[in-house]
């Protein structure tokens, strides 16, 4: 690998030691293609086609983001839905998929068959347990269908059929939000893109696109409970139900459109949610995007800091190492789905620590941060995916270009190193046979790369104690073997 190519080009971003330990292992591949309702459906019951002829219950888009909620479990949220059948180009194509979050089982079992260089030592066999529809308890904005007229386009209202007194479903459809200027959280359009799971494991917080936002859902219902502040830096001041009417020249500043809030991460302690921006914004420059800290209490964005891309076009997920370490999934868009070979799908270590709060720095560029200091990051990634995979046998041209969602799940002990696993998804854009099935790769991390690393403890649910459990306290076997997390680090 050449290293001088990893290397920030501006020294405004420090750089952490690169890592010289035990390297990371690929431990583990596994696919999600079915539930009890059949092949590609999910458990929503949503069978009936929706405007673009695609059925409600496709089940797909899932790694678009990934959380752990204990023993086995894991939370899934999928993105705003089916938009690859063209049917009316002025809503991009977006449809009335209803917002939804998957509960995915996922327990590591040993490979009785497992030969070094191979295969993988551990086998992972995902299922999915649960979909839960997301809504809201107070009317929210959908469109009336109007934007089609003399267009040669018809469009139909945007009020899914299923909505009641009381429960307003959120959609991916991007006509459904009234006026202009900024956000308005009243909005039913909504594109999950990252969540996480609280601390008393009772609640959920999904990052979304369009607004952008940050809500909090309940987990066992799927009723928003509250929506968090974001700066009004990342927000446009023209809305639109396009790409084309969101971007410049239509607006100037504010997040660029899909490409808002993208990923989310907590902290160990559960008091501070840490969003990210997946490209900078339109008034910054240079590859500089906005990380935003939150406090949970207040609900109020408390920071700001500049993240500098290093060869990536853009980042998709965080997931906290402890309160001022993340790990940062950046990525290109090539690979399977895209029709081209993967190159960059490389995972970051970051430190908040000592960086300049530029929340009230109304353009970040590299005459703004003269004097200003952006988040310290690894000058090398602590997991390039890409190179792990290849030497599994797997082809860049079968990696998936949507690297998305990351997620720590248990520690494990393999070949006598301690391991933290890393899940890592992809999104399919809800196109199997073109972008490849609902992927999920565990790789382990070294403890030594990690030494600050903390868990973030997170109780089960009450009503989903049992989800999944059938794969708990596996016995070690091949070299191997899950533990429990004890005592080191925790919150």
């Amino acid at each position: 690998m050449n290293k001088t190519l990893l290397l920030p080009t501006l020294m405004a971003s420090a750089l952490i030691a690169p890592m010289t330990h035990a390297s990371p292992v690929l431990l583990a591949i596994g696919t999600l293609t079915q539930s009890a309702a059949g092949p590609d459906a999910d458990l929503s019951g949503l069978t009936a086609p929706m405007e673009n002829g695609v059925r409600g219950d496709l089940l797909g888009g899932i790694g678009s983001g990934l959380a752990y909620a204990g023993g086995n479990t894991f939370i899934a949220t999928p993105d705003r839905g089916p938009n690859a059948t063209v049917y009316n180009p002025l809503v991009d194509n977006t449809s009335s998929y209803i917002d939804r979050f998957q509960t995915i089982g996922m327990g590591l079992a040993t490979n009785p068959n497992y030969v070094a260089g191979s295969n993988q030592p551990y086998l992972l066999n995902p299922t999915l347990n649960a979909t839960t529809l997301m809504w809201s308890a107070t009317a929210l904005n959908y469109g009336d269908g109007s934007l089609g007229t003399g267009s040669g386009y018809t469009l139909g209202s945007g009020v899914p059929s299923q909505n009641s007194p009381g429960v307003n479903y959120f959609t991916g459809r991007s006509d459904n939000f009234v006026g202009t200027g900024s956000t308005n959280a009243a909005n039913a359009r909504f594109d999950p893109e990252a969540v996480r799971v609280s601390r008393d494991g009772r609640s959920l917080f999904v990052s979304d696109e369009y607004g952008p936002y940050v809500y909090q859902f309940d987990r066992a219902t799927g009723e928003r409970i509250r929506t968090f502040a974001v700066p009004g830096n990342l927000a446009v001041t023209t809305l639109g139900p396009t790409t084309a009417a969101e971007d410049d020249p239509n607006n100037s500043s504010g997040r660029v459109a899909n490409k808002g809030m993208e990923g989310l991460a907590i902290t160990p302690d559960g008091k501070t949610l840490v969003g990210i921006v997946q490209a900078a914004a339109l008034q910054d420059k240079n590859k500089y995007l906005r990380i935003v800290t939150f406090d949970i209490a207040s609900g109020q964005a408390t920071h700001e800091y500049a993240y500098q891309l290093t060869t990536g076009s853009g980042v998709s997920d965080l997931v906290a190492v402890n309160d001022h370490e993340f790990l940062v999934d950046e990525r290109d868009g090539k690979g399977l789905g895209d029709g081209s070979a993967a190159v960059i799908k490389q995972v970051f270590k970051i430190d908040i620590t000592g960086a300049t709060d530029v929340m009230n720095e109304p353009v970040l560029s590299n005459l703004t941060m003269v004097g200003k200091t952006a988040v310290a990051k690894s000058a090398l990634p602590v997991v390039d995916l890409v190179t792990l995979l290849n030497a599994a046998g797997i082809a860049s041209t079968d990696i998936p270009a949507k690297i998305e969602g990351l997620a720590f799940g248990p520690d494990l002990v393999f070949d006598a190193t301690d391991y933290h696993t890393l899940f890592i998804a992809n999104d399919n854009d809800f196109l199997p046979t073109e972008a490849g099935p609902n992927q999920f790769y565990v790789v382990g991390i070294p403890f030594s790369d990690l030494p600050g690393y903390q868990e973030q403890l997170v109780p089960a649910a009450p009503t989903l104690w049992l989800i999944g459990a059938g794969l708990l306290g596996l016995g070690r076997g091949v070299r191997g073997g899950l533990r429990r997390r004890g005592g080191k680090g925790q919150a």
